[in-house]
C-alpha cells in the first residue's frame, strides 16, 4: 500500500465520466450481461434475468443504508464506511450471511432521487466513502442516482463491493467512476462454485474482472490517516474442509503479478442459510485451517495481507430486520 497526502475532487473526476457510464449501463440493459450468467434479458422493458430485480430502472430496492464499522480497516477509519446494501444478488450462496435480502429479498424499493439523498446523507455523516455492497445486478439505477448527487456536490470516493461474478462490459461501465474495487475471489474450481454458488465459469469471469478493476485503479493507496483514496482489495472467504480453494487461490494470485495487491483473508465463515445441508462445510474455521492460510500467503511473497479474528465469525452476522444490520 502506498501513502500519499493529497486530496483528490470526486465529484469532478465522478461528473466527467458520469453521463458516458449511464449510457454504457443502459446499452447493457438492452441484452443483459452484467454479469457471468449472460441473461441477456431486455431490462429496459423490465424482463427478468436470474437476479430476479422486478423493479424499473428509475427505482431499486435497498436493504440497508449505514455507517459500517466492519469493513476492512482503511474503509473504516474513525466515522465508518457508508454502506448501502442493495436487494436481491445475482448469485445463490448456499452459505450467505445476508440471505435476508440476497434471497428472502427484504428491503423497501425507492426512487433514484432517494438513493441519491442517501448518498448525500451519509456523506454529511462523515462516512469516507460510499460503499455500493451487491451492486452488479442495479448498476443502471444507481449510476442515474449518483448523477443526481454529484450535481448537488457529493464528492465522496465510490466503493464497488462484489462477489466477483462482473463482465467486462459492466466494468467499463464503472471506469472512472468506481475508486476502489472490493471483489470477491470465492473458488477456483468450477465444481465448488456451481455446487455453492450456482455459477458457471466463476473463476474464469472473477479473475479477469479483478484483473480488469486493477488496471483501472491500480494498487491501493491510502492518505496519511491510512484512510483509502484508491485502488483494489481482493477478498477470499475461507470455507471448511479447503472448499474455497484457498492454497490454489493464493498460488495463481501470485502467477498473475498480485503480490503487492492488498488481499484480505476472511476467517468470518458461519455456517447460515442452507449451509447446514452440506456436511464438508457444516462447521466453523479452525484456527489452524486459518494461521495455516495465512503462514501460506506469507510464505508465497504477498507483502499487503489483511486478517481477521477468529470470533469474526460471530461479529459480522448481520440481521438486515433491524434498522442497524451490523452490532459491533
Amino acid at each position: 500500500m502506498k501513502t500519499k497526502n493529497y486530496k483528490i475532487n470526486y465529484n469532478k473526476k465522478h461528473l466527467e465520466n458520469i453521463d458516458k457510464a449511464i449510457e454504457k449501463a443502459k446499452l447493457l440493459y438492452d441484452s443483459c450481461i452484467c454479469c457471468g450468467h449472460l441473461c441477456k434479458v431486455n431490462r429496459n422493458q423490465n424482463k427478468i434475468g436470474r437476479c430476479k430485480i422486478f423493479e424499473d430502472n428509475n427505482s431499486i430496492k435497498v436493504a440497508s443504508r449505514t455507517l459500517h464499522f466492519g469493513e476492512e480497516p482503511m474503509l473504516v477509519g474513525k466515522s465508518g464506511s457508508g454502506t448501502i446494501f442493495f436487494s436481491n444478488c445475482n448469485l445463490n450462496c448456499v452459505f450467505c450471511q445476508n440471505y435476508q435480502i440476497s434471497s428472502n429479498g427484504i428491503g423497501e424499493t425507492i426512487d433514484i432521487e432517494t438513493l441519491s439523498s442517501y448518498f448525500l446523507e451519509l456523506e454529511e455523516k462523515g462516512a469516507n466513502n460510499i460503499n455500493l455492497v451487491s451492486a452488479s445486478h442495479v448498476i443502471y439505477p444507481i449510476l442515474k442516482a449518483l448523477k443526481i448527487a454529484l450535481n448537488k456536490g457529493f464528492n465522496l470516493p465510490i466503493v464497488y463491493n462484489t462477489n466477483g461474478y462482473d463482465t467486462e462490459e459492466l466494468l467499463d461501465c464503472l471506469d472512472g467512476i468506481v475508486d476502489i474495487y472490493l471483489p470477491d475471489l470465492k473458488y477456483l474450481f468450477d465444481e465448488k462454485a456451481i455446487k455453492y454458488s450456482k455459477a458457471e465459469n466463476y473463476f474464469s469471469v472473477a479473475i479477469k474482472a479483478i484483473e480488469i478493476m486493477k488496471n483501472q485503479v491500480g494498487d491501493f493507496i491510502v492518505d496519511d490517516n491510512k484512510i483509502a483514496k484508491s485502488g483494489i482489495i481482493i477478498r477470499h472467504l475461507i470455507l471448511p474442509n479447503n472448499q474455497s480453494d484457498s492454497y490454489d487461490i493464493l498460488i495463481e494470485l501470485k502467477e498473475r503479478g498480485f503480490l503487492k495487491s492488498t488481499i484480505s483473508l476472511m476467517s468470518q465463515y458461519n455456517p447460515e442459510f442452507k449451509a447446514k445441508n452440506f456436511d464438508e462445510i457444516n462447521r466453523k474455521l479452525y484456527f489452524k485451517e486459518y494461521n495455516d492460510l495465512i503462514n501460506y500467503a506469507l510464505d508465497l511473497g504477498f507483502e499487503n495481507i489483511l486478517s481477521q479474528e477468529m470470533e469474526s465469525s460471530e461479529t459480522y452476522l448481520p440481521d438486515f430486520t433491524r434498522e442497524i444490520p451490523f452490532q459491533f
